[in-house]
């Protein structure tokens, strides 16, 4: 149950929705620069706020009335809470968008017009930077087993530019350069309605990670395309929700992993390396909680974790 406030919008251009627990200033921030910065086409936001104990839902109603507010009774967690924000959508198209966020000048103008003049495009992602400017990854390839656990591994730190995790962090993509991609991250994720309507909303066996994952790979076995589109600019803060509950959060991403990896890849393996697979995903679930014990940096995710981009 959920309870809803704001005005109902007609059909409009973009439902922009953002799912937010306990990011307070976060979210005023992100509301800010939306509003601000979106000139030139019809939108709604719709704030799915996920049993926040901060103050959130109040600030919200305050200073952003002509949002609608959608309070979840009990905490959905982030799969579920976008897939009540597209549920509720009204736009032509429907953004998925973290609350650790700034849009920058009509980032998301540009994004509905690339997708007006793209019908083939299902789906799309804008180039996010860091705060301090700098490019921040976000488009990853479908790589396979193996080089995703030597990614968790971070072999791409004990062993830079190597052609193992080099291949699943798309090292040789010029992010410069408008293109179709296997895999985009949903920090901040434009979705055709046809899309969602003809092939689902998001894989709700997924809880909070691997759900970006989950439905770009659903959509590339359809042969739907996703694109990053360079010219819509978002800044990232980066995993601001996840990082507030430590070891539960590592534990939630291991779960996560066995369960991407039971769903996309075990039927394809045999009954040895799917043993394997799994010992490797406990072992390193093990490491990364005594690594947060022992270490000073209590964060869960610190990043994009990937090396330089090998751009042209």
């Amino acid at each position: 149950m959920a309870t809803i406030s704001g005005g109902i919008m007609e059909r409009c251009d973009l439902s922009i929705i953002i799912a937010s627990y306990n990011t307070k200033q976060l979210l005023q921030g992100c509301l800010q620069s939306i509003y601000r910065n979106t000139p030139g086409i019809t939108f709604e936001v719709i704030v799915v706020d996920d049993g926040s104990k901060d103050g959130s839902p109040e600030m919200v109603r305050q200073f952003f009335p002509a949002a609608r507010l959608i309070c979840n009774e009990r905490n959905l967690k982030y799969v579920r809470a976008n897939n009540v924000g597209l549920r509720a959508a009204a736009g032509r198209y429907g953004l998925l968008l973290n609350s650790d966020v700034k849009v920058m000048s009509g980032a998301f103008t540009t994004l509905v017009h690339f997708m007006d003049e793209h019908p083939d495009i299902a789906a799309a992602g804008p180039k996010l930077i860091n705060p301090d400017g700098s490019l921040q990854q976000c488009i990853r390839n479908f790589t396979g087993v193996f080089p995703m656990i030597c990614q968790t591994l971070n072999l791409h730190k004990l062993w830079p530019n190597n052609p193992i995790t080099n291949r699943y962090y798309c090292t040789n993509i010029d992010y410069d350069r408008t293109q179709v991609v296997p895999h985009i991250g949903t920090t901040a994720f434009i979705i055709r309605r046809q899309t969602w309507e003809t092939f689902g909303l998001l894989d709700e066996r997924f809880e909070q990670f691997f759900g970006d994952f989950s439905y770009c790979c659903m959509l590339g076995q359809h042969n739907q395309k996703i694109c990053y589109v360079s010219e819509a600019v978002v800044m990232h803060y980066g995993s601001q929700s996840i990082n507030q509950s430590g070891i539960k959060q590592i534990r939630v991403l291991h779960k996560a992993l066995r369960k991407f990896y039971d769903i996309y890849y075990a039927p394809h393996h045999l009954l040895a390396l799917r043993l394997v697979v799994r010992i490797g995903i406990r072992i390193r679930e093990f490491f990364k909680v005594l690594e947060f014990r022992v270490s000073r940096d209590k964060r869960v995710i610190t990043g994009p974790g990937a090396p330089p981009p090998n751009c042209s």
